[in-house]
């Protein structure tokens, strides 16, 4: 295991507090920006901060819902940012009183980890209260801390003038909540060994650091706590490959590779410079770079495991992440990502400011961390310049990323992703060998994504849920079977070819041995597009007795398929306008139309989705789609 983050701290001299961090900020507010998040605010003077009961916290435990509680939770941390930014804007103490109700509503809430993560050990059952005596720090308890942190630090002077009682609630409260239950507790999520890390690691280090920095205490440890932190970095970065590829997909690289810029950056202010070397190291710019390589266009961005196709558009923090590696790459893609968002209006919880018409809806979506906001505000300009004067997109390349398995290949706006690797990634969906097609910048062969987190999401019971399942990716269902969970169901006799246009795999081990398969291969290629292919070929053992074969596609665009009554003529496979295949092997296929009742599938597909299943013809034993 490297140590890259504890060598760094190793080398350092004096260890201190920041006391300048934000002190470019009112002088890079926006005239656009300013009337926006004041006129924003003042939706929010008066309100009434609700309570937490404890039977809305005991709710997830007795029910497996998630929503109601997190509901009443992050609306109040949105809403007071969201005064806040409108103090720092007006600076005529007219939301300050509101502010001081939203601290001393959240510094009253018995805990601040969400009831599905109020455990002690990982992957163990929740407890159905908190212990108010033994602190869980997990992802959200770290935003909070972050958050209060960060109010009292660019708030101190303007809180004090009302009473010096309010910041030093908030420094008790991040003492007894944070710093304390960080020094002294050992939670999963810090690393130890082998142990695998994810998200969680980075994430809520980010926010241990970012609560630690703005207090000024002296009574806090700074040096332990940087020992912990670069150490738990360096756990984080153990479990990626040199080639930086997240196995948890792009919408958790906004909180796994994302959260090394705050806290790198932080480590390095810090330690007076100590962590310029990291900034630098290749591993560390190949995690900074891997989002632009899966941004297909727009909104839309390959997506495996739990992540969802359409992700907000690319901000501050992808910007800076992309000046601190030295990537041109990713802070083109951030840059012209975040100015085409204010052209269109689609504002994003990244903060985008430039246009005042913009929904609150979409600036505070999902977003409870205000230094994200902050740095926004910060780096808006500088951000804006830098695309105006480089306005062309230096455009994605074809990537193999073998660490994972994740396979991409583009031809103007056609772009062909096939998933390799195993069954074991986090977030993991069972879908070794599926493809994702993107044809026209839009999805034509998709990755449906995940429902909303419930109990069952992340329990034994997770692969009951259909958007798990392989039977509804884009891949066979063999012998009446699926593909089952873990390392051992993987790909093997991976081929890439040298200029990263086909793939060849044997996804043979990632079904059961009940399968009774000798291979299944399936290639992919894309030179253009009037030669993109997928085909499949199969081999049973002497002694199978079912060699059903279902070959399953999942398509967004209503699909359309004519099959000829003669096996050896090929048929027609069409997704919308988008694209047509000829197929061939098959002698009857059946659509499927699902509908869409999630909430949180509803935010990507607008209406059913559809499941085409190709039965090959008897004694065959290959099918295969070529566009026209």
């Amino acid at each position: 295991m490297e140590y890259l983050y504890r060598d760094a701290l190793s080398r350092a001299g004096n260890v201190h507090a920041i006391t300048d961090l934000w002190d470019d900020l009112r002088g890079s507010i926006t005239e656009n920006a300013r009337k926006y998040l004041i006129k924003d605010a003042e939706h929010y003077l008066g309100y009434s901060f609700a309570p937490i009961p404890a039977t809305l916290f005991m709710d997830f435990k007795r029910t497996g819902n998630r929503v109601r509680f997190e509901d009443v939770y992050f609306n109040k941390r949105r809403v007071l940012n969201s005064l806040v930014l409108g103090e720092l804007c007006e600076d005529k103490g007219r939301f300050v009183d509101d502010i001081i109700n939203g601290i001393y509503s959240i510094c009253e809430e018995s805990a601040w980890q969400l009831p599905a993560h109020n455990s002690y050990k990982r992957d163990t059952p929740q407890n159905i209260l908190p212990d108010t005596d033994r602190p869980i720090i997990e992802l959200f308890a770290c935003e909070t801390g972050a958050q209060l942190a960060t109010i009292s630090y660019v708030l101190k002077d303007k809180l004090d003038s009302v009473s010096d009682e309010i910041c030093h609630r908030i420094n008790s409260e991040l003492t007894k909540r944070i710093i304390k239950p960080y020094l002294n507790e050992h939670f999963w999520w810090m690393g130890r060994e082998d142990e695998p890390m994810c998200n969680w690691t980075i994430w809520c280090t980010q926010n241990i650091l970012l609560t630690a920095a703005q207090m000024d205490d002296p009574t806090i440890p700074l040096e332990n706590i940087l020992s912990k932190a670069a150490g738990s970095v360096d756990y984080f970065l153990k479990d990626y490959g040199d080639d930086g590829c997240c196995d948890e997909g792009a919408m958790y690289y906004h909180h796994a590779g994302l959260c090394m810029y705050i806290t790198t950056y932080l480590l390095d202010l810090m330690t007076d410079g100590a962590f310029k070397g990291c900034m630098k190291n290749a591993k560390i710019k190949n995690i900074a770079e891997y989002i632009s390589n899966v941004h297909i266009h727009g909104s839309f961005y390959l997506n495996y495991a739990d992540c969802a196709p359409i992700l907000e558009p690319a901000g501050a923090r992808e910007y800076l992440l992309g000046k601190m590696v030295d990537s041109p790459s990713l802070m083109s893609y951030a840059a012209l990502d975040f100015k085409s968002s204010l052209e269109s209006n689609e504002v994003s919880s990244t903060g985008s400011f430039a246009s005042v018409k913009a929904s609150s809806a979409h600036y505070l979506k999902d977003e409870i961390n205000l230094s994200y906001r902050l740095l926004t505000i910060m780096y808006e300009k500088e951000i804006l310049n830098y695309a105006k004067e480089n306005p062309d997109q230096i455009p994605a390349g074809n990537v193999y990323y073998e660490s994972a398995g994740v396979f991409v290949t583009r031809h103007g706006d056609i772009a062909l992703s096939v998933k390799a690797g195993d069954n074991d990634d986090s977030h993991n969906h069972n879908d070794t060998g599926s493809v994702i097609l993107y044809a026209k910048n839009k999805p034509a062969l998709i990755d449906v994504g995940v429902e909303s987190y419930t109990a069952k999401t992340f329990s034994e019971r997770r692969y009951e849920i259909w958007t798990m399942q392989s039977g509804y990716h884009n891949l066979p269902t063999i012998a009446g079977y699926d593909q089952l969970p873990g390392a051992d169901y993987h790909a093997s006799s991976v081929q890439v070819s040298d200029d990263l246009t086909s793939i060849e795999l044997d996804i043979r081990d990632a079904y059961p041995q009940e399968c009774k398969l000798r291979s299944y291969k399936r290639y992919a290629s894309l030179i253009s597009e009037c030669k993109l292919v997928i085909k499949d070929s199969w081999e049973f053992e002497d002694d199978a007795d079912n060699k059903e074969i279902i070959l399953n596609f999942m398509t967004y665009e209503k699909p359309e398929v004519k099959l000829s009554e003669d096996p050896s003529t090929d048929g027609i496979f069409k997704i919308g306008d988008l694209c047509t295949f000829k197929v061939t092997g098959a002698y009857r296929y059946e659509i499927e139309a699902i509908p869409v009742t999630d909430p949180r599938l509803q935010k990507t597909w607008k209406h059913e989705l559809y499941r085409v299943r190709f039965y090959p013809c008897e004694n065959s034993n290959e099918f295969t789609l070529r566009t026209i």
